[in-house]
């Protein structure tokens, strides 16, 4: 089962290494923070090159992540990992700010007509 969210990364626990069947393995986890009414914060656990990827992020950033969670018991108790496997930078929210293509100064406020009248009228900064 894959699930997607878009959250803003708030910051990293310390790397893990160890030695497996397998080789060495590396892990490391970091808490985002959904973006709804309620956010929630998110442990993730990143392995492998997704930690690389994840530490590439400065903490606020805001990034869509498709992960899968996966459970499994170990002498009669149950862990639960929330797992990434892709991630990248989401764009700005619509009306959150202008398009980077877009120039300012399209974006200029008249300076005449009856509106302008009006806040030359008013002197608070608002």
């Amino acid at each position: 089962m894959s699930l997607e969210i878009t959250a803003k990364l708030l910051y990293s626990l310390p790397e893990q290494t160890g030695q497996g069947k397998n080789g060495t393995w590396v892990k490391q986890d970091f808490i985002v923070e959904t973006e709804e009414q309620y956010p929630k914060k998110v442990c993730m656990s990143a392995w492998s090159e997704m930690v690389g990827q994840f530490k590439s992020y400065p903490p606020g950033t805001r990034l869509k992540i498709s992960f899968r969670v996966e459970s499994r018991e170990y002498n009669g108790r149950w862990y639960t990992d929330v797992r990434p496997y892709k991630a990248s930078v989401e764009a700005m929210a619509a009306g959150a700010g202008a398009p980077m293509d877009t120039p300012q100064a399209d974006f200029a406020p008249s300076t005449s007509g009856p509106v302008a009248a009006q806040q030359a009228e008013d002197d608070l900064p608002f």
